[in-house]
């Protein structure tokens, strides 16, 4: 395969890097990267370079992001996602649309937000993430964060199955465009705050990476 940028839609349960792996089989080819990391539980929108195209991925590495978030309210988690254990469970008020839409305007802007216990940010040369499996807590980081816009698609009432009981929840569906090193998580873990209640991140979908889209991404095969 000739040297080149691919844009992948990357598919949930696997790792930014177990796509590389598979990009390797299959093009025979050793040298690949990416330009940003999605979690495992993540799908949407990777940048890839191949052989000499592994040189232009710094370009696109503090490119804008648009992101498509399932906020799960009524639940925290100690990652901040669904694959967490949770550690907290509240029953969720009513909302309106209107509330929420005021709520999300009011975090646009540049905002200071704790940095996922789960990530991958070094803490005395090692991720946050080898602490928090080990169950060492370390001190929590903020991050000044950039967000755009946060846009409400949808509410939905649910009945969140847990480990020992259903738990009626509701799921927001916020799309929000971001700088980059914008924490998902904590953005949903702050929305959940400022309406009063546990959140977590069901689901995440990258939609697009600067010029790029996701209609342009090809299916990891």
């Amino acid at each position: 395969m000739a040297d080149e940028i691919l844009l992948i839609d990357k598919p949930k349960g696997i790792t930014s890097f177990d796509v590389i792996r598979r990009l390797r089989r299959q093009c025979g080819v050793r040298k690949i990267g990416h330009a940003g990391t999605l979690d495992p539980n993540a799908t949407g929108l990777l940048i890839i370079g191949i052989g000499a195209g592994t040189k232009r991925l710094r370009e696109y590495l503090r490119l804008p992001k648009t992101y498509v978030m399932d906020i799960l309210l009524g639940i925290r988690t100690d990652s901040g996602d669904i694959a967490g254990h949770v550690i907290a469970t509240s029953p969720c008020p009513t909302l309106n649309v209107g509330q929420t839409e005021e709520t999300l305007h009011d975090m646009v802007g540049m905002i200071e937000l704790p940095i996922p216990a789960y990530s991958a940010l070094k803490y005395k040369g090692k991720p946050r993430y080898i602490y928090a499996r080990k169950g060492i807590a370390i001190e929590p980081k903020l991050r000044k964060m950039e967000i755009s816009s946060l846009t409400l698609k949808n509410i939905e009432e649910i009945h969140y199955r847990g480990l020992t009981s259903i738990v009626p929840s509701i799921v927001l569906k916020v799309e929000m465009e971001c700088a980059s090193g914008t924490y998902a998580r904590s953005v949903a873990e702050e929305i959940g705050k400022r309406l009063g209640v546990p959140a977590t991140l069901q689901d995440l979908r990258r939609t697009r990476i600067g010029p790029f889209t996701i209609e342009q991404a090809q299916p990891l095969l």
